[in-house]
């Protein structure tokens, strides 16, 4: 396998090169910046690429645009992201239409050789690799984008009954508690989907239906 490695760290692109030496992966070129990655991998057109995410001119995210590009014209190309932290919106980017022969690995926690040389393997044969930090962030952030997922499954429960035109009184009979209890959880469905607090009572019913039936 021949990869090319993105790194403005000497130091890094020198130590990924001997770990991928010792897995018969072989470094056809390594460089320290995202436009030299391009043409590199334009040039050797490489089974692999190890890219940081930040790298020069700005250390913002010139790597993993760089990714994206090459996942865009050179999609044979299995890319592995590396990075100090997990950075939500970037591997959510990077993730967003095909997880194969992908991978996004933080740099604090490549401590075993054999693991990273397996995972470099896995993606280049067309698998994913992610940090298990990485996995928790994107759910984490998953749940945020959707507020239905704050709701308990009492207040879903409550919210499906307010969907099928039920009042107050009608979901407390439902569901066999009082009509108080009800209310509570219907303001909290409102607080949850961020429905604003200065909208009317009806209205703000009618945004949450409309909220839960687009699901």
């Amino acid at each position: 396998m021949r990869a090319v490695i993105a790194d403005d760290s000497v130091l890094m692109r020198e130590g990924i090169t001997r770990i991928l030496a010792e897995g018969e992966i072989d470094v056809v070129a390594g460089v320290g910046d995202a436009a030299a990655l391009l043409e590199a991998v334009e040039k050797h057109q490489p089974e692999l690429a190890v890219v940081d995410v930040r790298m020069p001119p700005s250390y913002v995210d010139e790597g993993l645009r760089a990714a994206i590009e090459i996942r865009r014209r050179w999609p044979m190309v299995a890319l592995v992201v590396l990075s100090q932290f997990v950075e939500e919106r970037y591997a959510s980017e990077l993730l967003a239409e095909n997880t194969g022969r992908i991978g996004y690995l933080l740099k604090d926690r490549i401590s075993d050789v054999g693991e990273f040389i397996e995972a470099l393997a896995r993606v280049a044969d067309g698998g994913t690799a992610l940090d298990p930090q990485v996995v928790c962030q994107l759910l984490a952030r998953s749940r945020r984008a959707d507020p239905l997922q704050r709701l308990t499954s009492r207040e879903a429960e409550v919210l499906a009954l307010m969907a099928e035109g039920r009042s107050n009184t009608a979901i407390a009979q439902a569901l066999v508690v009082s009509a108080r209890a009800v209310e509570k959880h219907v303001a909290s469905i409102f607080i949850k989907l961020d429905l604003p607090p200065d909208t009317d009572h009806y209205h703000r019913r009618v945004m949450a239906v409309v909220r839960y039936l687009n699901s």
